[in-house]
């Protein structure tokens, strides 16, 4: 039964999101984080993006001036946000109109507990491996893709003049990406320029799930302890080699590089945007490097779902296709720092970082033999088991020097616990299959 809208009778914003609240806080003691629930009137849109309170707050700014009617920005953690969805929908009281997350969010959710929105009118150029990411294996369309985030390179000119001879640094090679970095050490006094984030909070993982390991094996999970993926962290030792050591104390990689610690760097684009600081003429963004496989690359796509029972389907498209539009998505751009997924120009007066990462993030998604990557879907709290799967090789195998093949061996069996415990498949870019294995 369809619930009643959050106006006159029904219930209250106010009684939403304290529901949220308590459900949120319930979530908490077994190790989740609570939420923010300020954000005015009108239909719940509740997403698990823009949590900090400052993007937050920046992303209610643009969404008032954007979408039709009133409409509140509730933000949950990604474990809350999917029980939250089945346990309203599966009692038949939705008290929210709209649903915004990551493909790992939403997907999980398709076919029982949301709407097909193939109807739904969308912006145009949306990438045909975005929408195929939305039918989750299905004919329908679960979501629409909303926004779009990825890593790349960040590169200050006195590094770039190491670059080895024809090397296009738009089309790296990752043996090239290792010569430039001896290059640029032995140029700089043997002190290393390149940094990648392995700090507490930094996100080396993602370059091992999302970029070395699919451009070496073509997969990520179902390759982990393949003969290329050895190959891989073989290269990954002499790369180390040639990165500066402080890299284990770096968490966003645009502190290091505009600090000058060190020239070159990867990272997500929302930990490089600052990078250039007020000489943005002395830097490119450029896409990842390639390996034996292809140019491996992981997409933090976003998309907008409606939840069966949604409290007003029709604003709720209402919105969605506002925010499909160009002119929206160069907006997001603007506030929150995610690229457009549909054809958009992107302004010149954009701050000069935002637009070399839009070009770089569009040449990485459009370059032959690009093989996409995605954030774990369907793990829920355990995806930090796998995050560590990840984090605990590359500590034994390139800080600690263990044998690479025992070490993959023995953390394989650590995720393939997780996949027999959870029994759900693999996400690209291995194959689809009814259950994830460890290869």
């Amino acid at each position: 039964m369809r619930a009643a809208r959050l106006t006159g009778s029904g219930p209250t914003r106010r009684t939403v999101l304290r529901g949220l609240f308590l459900a949120g806080a319930a979530s908490t003691a077994a190790g989740c984080v609570g939420f923010a629930t300020t954000g005015g009137d009108g239909m719940v849109f509740l997403s698990t993006q823009f949590r900090p309170v400052a993007e937050a707050e920046r992303f209610r700014s643009f969404l008032a001036g954007a979408v039709p009617g009133s409409v509140s920005y509730v933000t949950i953690e990604e474990g809350p946000f999917a029980s939250q969805v089945q346990s309203q929908v599966g009692a038949g009281r939705t008290q929210v109109g709209l649903l915004g997350g990551s493909h790992s969010d939403l997907a999980p959710l398709a076919g029982k507990y949301l709407e097909d929105v193939s109807g739904v009118q969308a912006g145009q150029g949306i990438p045909e491996e975005f929408r195929a990411l939305a039918r989750v294996g299905t004919q329908q369309s679960w979501y629409v893709p909303w926004a779009q985030a990825s890593f790349v390179l960040a590169a200050h000119e006195d590094a770039l003049a190491h670059l080895p001879p024809g090397a296009d640094p738009e089309t790296l090679a990752y043996d090239q990406l290792l010569d430039w970095a001896i290059a640029a050490r032995q140029a700089n006094g043997n002190r290393p320029v390149l940094g990648l984030p392995c700090g507490p909070k930094g996100l080396i993982h993602r370059f091992l799930q999302g970029y070395l390991l699919p451009s070496f094996t073509g997969g990520q999970i179902t390759t982990f302890r393949s003969p290329e993926a050895v190959t891989a962290w073989q290269y990954l030792k002499e790369l180390w080699a040639n990165t500066s050591p402080s890299s284990t104390t770096y968490d966003f990689m645009q502190e290091p590089l505009q600090a000058g610690a060190v020239k070159i760097g990867w990272d997500h684009v929302a930990r490089l945007v600052s990078a250039p600081g007020d000489e943005p003429q002395r830097w490119r963004m450029l896409p990842a490097p390639r390996g034996p496989r292809g140019l491996g690359y992981m997409a933090v796509v976003l998309g907008l779902a409606i939840p069966k029972g949604s409290t007003d389907r029709r604003q709720a498209e209402q919105v969605i296709q506002a925010l499909s539009t160009p002119q929206a998505q160069v907006g997001l751009l603007r506030s929150n720092g995610f690229f457009p997924v549909v054809d958009a120009q992107i302004p010149a007066d954009l701050p000069p970082a935002l637009q070399m990462e839009a070009g770089a993030v569009q040449r990485q998604r459009d370059a032959p033999g690009s093989v996409l990557s995605l954030l774990p879907v369907g793990l829920g709290t355990r995806e930090g088991e796998v995050t560590k799967a990840f984090k605990d090789s590359f500590q034994a195998i390139v800080l600690d020097g263990a044998d690479i093949q025992s070490t993959l061996d023995s953390q394989a069996r650590v995720l393939q616990k997780v996949f027999d415990d959870l029994k759900v498949p693999c996400w690209a870019p291995d194959p689809p299959s009814e259950r994830c294995e460890v290869g």
